[in-house]
């Protein structure tokens, strides 16, 4: 087990650790021996899609001997039939349960590498070995496979995809597309990209999903489930790739083309959009205004406080700026800031760590701040995570620096105001045991200033002083 600043993790069981999002320090390489794969595929009331992906998945390349294939049914009124070797398991009709199906198929298949594959979805030929080979490589690494269209009525299910894909071709999302293209595959992914990742053509290791935990068995509709668990796989530290080669072919148009009722279609997209916004806590997933109880994004902890005035003052100028953030003081002071929900003492935290298990961003405060301007702190928040950016230590000018913008690198020491710390840079960081993963950058505090002395409130909420 790893473990650093509190975060206990497992040891990956192989492989080696990645610098931010960089899969592509892979390039080249291959597993010393292929992986033990376990292609877990769901299934409900189509059996000649069914024959059509198993067909495809008995023609892989990858070997066969290293290759498991389970079929999860989610209660279709007859049992599918599977050929020989193929593990058939069942749940029971209770509606859409595909995130619930995806565990079953989990807690069934043996393989260290897990591939994720709808019914309706037939791999080419290379598929699984080109899918598999980054979470082969570093187990960290979730891809995603190229999933490519069209209409296969009338083609035998046994006719090789490679070719009968690209003759009955449909039209392809193309706002995906430009997504893969414009982030050179996910390789400059950020903490939206969990848009790009489709659950239909998925690969992760066994040991990155039960580090981040399965499926949300809470999506009984259509659509978000994969998006979700990106997310949070994300924030877990995974590294995201976007496999060009790997290519399997859907059955039918994309969900935008399955039905002429545009408003219906949005309806529909805009419940998965509800869904999504109480659960993934990032910017520009959830709400601008509205506030719940889902996860939280940024946790502030103020180390120390004086006096209840200071506690105010840090407070409510941290939280003008970080308005979606949850905000932990020391328990002598909480009387002061209690009435906001967003508030909590060191207590609460103690007594219920779920209050800011998971965030994507934690800000240590040593000691109180008063926030005139929030763009430094707001940046920081916004850029750690991303790229190798995994810490940024905010630091007060010292008085011989002359006013300079590097946070006091020389001259006077530099006072650190606030410091800026990515979970997922965390994470990767107590795996490995590794400092090089990520980088820590030391930035000016601008418009952030350590509260010195007693403050007068009623000049900081008059906006006199």
């Amino acid at each position: 087990m790893g473990r650093r600043g509190g975060l206990v993790t497992a040891r990956p069981p192989w492989g080696r650790g990645l610098p931010g999002n960089r899969w592509d320090l892979l390039d080249g390489e291959l597993p010393a021996e292929p992986p033990r794969v376990s292609v877990v595929v769901p299934h409900y009331r189509q059996q000649a899609e069914l024959d059509r992906t198993l067909a495809a998945l008995a023609r892989q390349t990858h070997p066969a001997d290293r290759l498991e294939v389970v079929v999860v049914d989610d209660g279709s009124p007859e049992a599918p039939v599977v050929p020989p070797g193929v593990v058939l398991v069942r749940q029971r009709d209770e509606g859409f349960r595909l995130a619930a199906a995806r565990n079953l198929g989990v807690r069934t298949a043996t393989g260290d590498v897990l591939v994720f594959l709808d019914a309706d979805t037939a791999p080419e030929p290379g598929y699984v070995a080109a899918v598999t080979r980054l979470p082969a490589l570093s187990p960290e690494v979730v891809t995603v496979g190229r999933r490519r269209h069209a209409d296969f009525a009338g083609v035998p299910v046994d006719a090789p995809v490679e070719v009968a894909g690209p003759a009955a071709e449909l039209p392809s999302p193309a706002w995906l597309d430009d997504a893969h293209r414009a982030s050179r595959d996910l390789l400059d992914a950020d903490d939206r990209s969990y848009r790009h990742v489709i659950g239909a053509v998925t690969a992760c290791s066994r040991w990155l999903l039960e580090e981040v935990g399965g499926w949300d068995e809470g999506f009984t509709e259509y659509g978000g489930e994969d998006w979700e668990w990106v997310h949070r796989a994300w924030r877990g530290g995974a590294v995201l790739a976007h496999v060009r080669d790997a290519v399997a072919w859907h059955d039918g148009p994309d969900w935008a083309g399955r039905s002429a009722d545009a408003d219906a279609r949005q309806r529909r997209q805009n419940a998965e959009t509800i869904t999504l916004s109480r659960l993934v806590a990032v910017a520009g997933s959830r709400p601008r205004a509205l506030r719940g109880d889902g996860p939280v994004d940024v946790v502030v902890r103020l180390g120390r406080a004086l006096s209840p005035g200071r506690a105010f003052l840090t407070a409510d100028s941290v939280l003008a700026v970080l308005p979606e953030a949850r905000l932990v003081v020391p328990e002598e002071v909480a009387s002061a800031v209690e009435d906001d929900p967003r508030v909590v003492s060191a207590a609460e935290v103690a007594a219920r760590p779920a209050l800011v298990t998971g965030a994507r961003v934690t800000v240590d405060l040593p000691g109180e701040v008063r926030v005139r301007d929030g763009a430094a702190l707001v940046r920081a928040v916004a850029e750690v995570g991303v790229g190798e950016l995994g810490a940024v230590e905010l630091c007060a000018v010292g008085p011989e620096d002359g006013g300079r913008d590097d946070g006091g690198a020389s001259g006077a020491a530099p006072v650190v105001v606030a410091r800026v710390t990515s979970r997922r840079a965390e994470l990767r960081r107590a795996r490995w045991e590794r400092d090089d993963l990520f980088r820590t950058e030391r930035r000016g505090a601008d418009g952030l200033e350590p509260v010195v002395g007693e403050p007068s409130l009623a000049a900081w909420l008059g906006g006199w002083g």
